[in-house]
């Protein structure tokens, strides 16, 4: 890459920005903007650690900007999609992030790329030393400590779950106050997991000024978790009793403040979370607390509930593939695949705040092999095809499909909606139906089946391990409603559960 096409790079991604539209197709270079004039490089590169590894950084000091080039296309999406709702700082200036109209970086020709390519080796080092060590290198295990200093709002476990899961999966949290401090202690499965964690959060805001992490490694190994409440929760163990532990935080808070939207997996406690809509990517602003972490609004289109989703596989996806995999986050209203354009598609879903959930949980998502896009149409309906108009059964009228997952207001469904996960929660399994059963089903599918658990207390359900993300959205859109026999018809979800 010479000096004048990194110029020209970011006239282009400049432009690209300033007019809203979003690039073609999604990049594994990502364009940052508004980065502060005393940031180094090793602060740059670790906003995209969390993601995945970093192939190459190009700073443009004068310009107050960088590119950042990501190992893969799949882990730029994913920080691209995150950081919609996330938006990251640096020395408290918030950064912009988009692709990049370019598909890689060559800095090799340029000058003063030295301090670069020293930071790029120290922070890929780290996560290698991780795993040469057997996973722990000493001081720095798989368990943080954390401290929220200033606290105007409350944060909760669950706020804390949210923020931390987003970095590798959580098993355990205790929270509890010390020195009138509210502190956590928080278990990754993996040290490498709580590396990144703490690389990136550790001094930001989880609201507006407010509510500072400031994050440390744990001399434990492992935590003990013995009741699943408020408190403490372990997420591998569902079967623990919610026990009798006071509130998280002081009673005298305002319940009004809640949990922000929030949604976690449910436990048996006496307090029943369930909010309006459930949002994975952060928190649901409320008059009480204007919060950092926050859901986008529509530019430019309020209200829009249409969804614009491309980069699909056109030998692979139909409409009915479509309407199952966003379906998770919302009720499909009708699906338009294009005509002439297979791999682009329109979804409509029935409000807004669908379709902004199934935004933040599936753009970024692989989907048959390629790296689904999906955003904002600027259509505000899905039109049918008049009469006698060739349409190849590319567009499907579900509005009245009895397989909408929340018609019902106030539907359990609203808990449990989470990002794509290797583990799949099953339901309505009928006692004919054999767990041998189940794992051929779904080895069917081209599904490797790592695991399969039923839950002890109702055996009407189980969870699924198959062996990646992707083979678990292939599987949820294969078999939710398969029929089981006995008018019982299989449901599956996405779970944070782990085997």
């Amino acid at each position: 890459m010479s000096n004048s096409t990194a110029d020209t790079a970011n006239g282009n991604d400049d432009k690209e920005l300033k007019e809203g539209r979003p690039p073609l197709s999604p990049s594994r270079v990502l364009h940052l903007r508004q980065i502060p004039s005393d940031a180094t490089e090793a602060e740059v590169i670790s906003l995209g650690l969390p993601f995945g590894k970093v192939t190459n950084l190009l700073m443009l000091k004068g310009k107050s900007q960088a590119f950042l080039e990501m190992a893969s296309e799949e882990a730029a999406a994913n920080m691209v999609n995150f950081c919609t709702s996330v938006t990251p700082l640096l020395h408290s200036q918030p950064i912009y992030i988009q692709y990049s109209n370019y598909k890689e970086l060559k800095t090799d020709n340029l000058p003063n790329q030295a301090r670069a390519q020293a930071a790029l080796q120290a922070a890929n080092a780290a996560p290698d030393a991780l795993a040469a060590g057997g996973g722990v290198i000493p001081g720095q295990g798989s368990v943080l400590r954390i401290i929220v200093e200033n606290i105007f709002y409350p944060v909760t476990l669950e706020v804390l779950y949210q923020i931390f899961s987003r970095f590798g999966p959580v098993l355990k949290i205790i929270t509890f106050t010390k020195n009138n401090q509210f502190q956590s202690l928080l278990q990754f499965a993996d040290p490498t997991n709580a590396y990144y964690a703490k690389m990136a959060m550790d001094g930001q805001n989880i609201y507006n000024a407010c509510c500072t992490l400031r994050i440390e490694f744990s001399k434990l190994t492992s935590l003990k978790v013995k009741y699943n409440n408020d408190k403490s929760r372990d997420f591998t163990r569902l079967d623990l009793p919610s026990g009798d532990g006071p509130p998280l935080m002081d009673s005298a808070i305002p319940v009004s403040f809640g949990s922000h939207g929030i949604v976690l997996p449910p436990y048996a406690g006496p307090a029943g979370f369930v909010p309006a809509v459930a949002f994975s990517h952060g928190a649901v602003p409320t008059s009480a607390a204007p919060v950092r972490i926050t859901i986008p609004r529509v530019t430019g289109a309020p209200g829009n509930s249409v969804l614009l989703v491309s980069n699909l596989n056109p030998e692979a996806i139909t409409p009915h593939g479509l309407f199952i995999l966003f379906g998770v986050y919302g009720d499909v209203l009708r699906v338009k695949i294009m005509f002439k354009k297979k791999e682009n598609a329109l979804v409509q879903m029935a409000d807004a705040n669908q379709a902004q959930l199934a935004i933040s949980n599936l753009n970024g998502q692989r989907l048959y092999g390629k790296v689904l896009h999906a955003t904002f149409s600027k259509h505000r309906f899905v039109q049918l095809p008049r009469e006698g108009q060739e349409d190849q059964g590319l567009t499907k009228d579900y509005s009245n499909s009895p397989l909408h997952r929340f018609k019902k207001r106030g539907s359990k469904n609203f808990q449990n909606i989470f990002p794509p996960s290797a583990t799949l929660h099953l339901s309505n399994i009928p006692p004919s139906v054999s767990v041998d059963d189940l794992k051929n089903l779904f080895a069917g599918t081209g599904s490797t089946v790592k695991a399969l658990k039923l839950f002890q207390k109702d055996c009407k359900m189980a969870l699924i391990q198959l062996g990646s993300v992707e083979e678990a959205v292939h599987a949820l859109i294969a078999l939710h409603n398969h029929d089981l026999g006995d008018n019982h018809y299989l449901r599956v979800s996405f779970s944070k559960s782990t085997i």
